[in-house]
This record gives structure tokens, C-alpha cells and sequence, in this order.
């Protein structure tokens, strides 16, 4: 009897915690991944004292909030990257003479580092592509995509045939 409580206590608990945390691929990895081993060891410690049901119960409700807290926090990092990817997106403008770069950018605090691999991209000039008019992108920390390390600021590239060309900031 005592163990079915326990057992009803860790899916409430474990319910109420899926309820709390998104479902996409990472958080619902982390939630499955951390019960079974939350179960294992629930249930190698449940057995040491004679209640390896209640154990395993225990056991898979935490590993499962557990994995599922590891597991959004990897998808809340994605979605960052992703909008740093986009924010990067390159495209380019052909013009016969570049328009003048700005004289001065505004003054950035750079905030504490989020991760021992986060590069921090300085704001920058971004040039749309039509008039004159640049539109200033604040610095921001990001993580570089896989097999590229530094961060090459946006510039303007002058072509065989005379044009200049805008080249987007971009990772190599």
C-alpha cells in the first residue's frame, strides 16, 4: 500500500513537471533519458532497503524533471543560436561607390560571458541596401557553429568590375 502512494505521489509530481517544460526534441529526450536512469537508480536504492517499486517510482519522477530541466535548457541555447543565425544571414549589395560608413557607434556594455564557448560578435554597421541609411546591430555573445571559431565583421569588397560589393558579417 505504502508503495503505491509513493508510486501515485512520483507520477503527480512527475506530471506536474512535464506540464512546466516545452515539448521539443531535447526536453522530451532529457524527461525519457533522465526517468529510465532515475529508475535504475531508483531502483538499485530502493532495493537496498527493501522498497524497489517505491525506489524506481522516485527515482524515474526525478530523473525525468531532471532530464527534462537539462533538456529544455539545450533547447532554449538552440533557439538562441538559431536567432543569432538569422540576425546573420548573408546577402550582399552591388553599388558603383559604397555609401560613407558612419563615423561613430554607440558605446556597448559587453555583458558577462554565458558559456566558456561563446564568442562575443562587436555591434556593427549592417548596411540594408537601399539610400544611405545603415542600421547599427548590437554586439551580442554567441556560439559559433561547429568547425568555425572567429567572427568576420560585415565590410565592402571591391570587385573586378568596378562595383563594391556588401558582404554581411560571417563566422569562419
Amino acid at each position: 500500500m505504502k508503495a503505491t502512494k509513493t508510486f501515485a505521489a512520483s507520477l503527480l509530481i512527475a506530471a506536474l513537471g512535464a506540464g512546466c517544460s516545452t515539448t521539443s526534441p531535447n526536453t522530451q529526450r532529457g524527461a525519457i533519458g533522465g526517468a529510465a536512469a532515475g529508475a535504475v537508480l531508483g531502483g538499485i536504492v530502493g532495493h537496498q532497503s527493501g522498497e524497489t517499486k517505491a525506489g524506481a517510482a522516485i527515482g524515474a519522477a526525478a530523473g525525468g524533471l531532471a532530464g527534462a530541466a537539462v533538456g529544455n535548457q539545450a533547447d532554449r541555447r538552440n533557439e538562441r543560436q538559431t536567432e543569432a543565425d538569422r540576425r546573420i544571414t548573408s546577402t550582399s549589395t552591388a553599388v558603383r561607390t559604397p555609401p560613407p560608413m558612419p563615423t561613430s557607434a554607440p558605446r556597448e556594455s559587453v555583458p558577462p560571458q554565458p558559456s566558456p564557448n561563446s564568442v562575443w560578435v562587436e555591434g556593427y554597421w549592417s548596411y540594408p541596401g537601399y539610400g544611405d541609411q545603415y542600421q547599427w546591430v548590437a554586439g551580442y555573445w554567441a556560439v559559433p557553429p561547429p568547425g568555425y571559431r572567429t567572427w568576420a565583421a560585415p565590410s565592402w569588397q571591391r570587385n573586378s568590375n568596378g562595383t563594391y560589393v556588401y558582404m554581411q558579417g560571417h563566422w569562419r
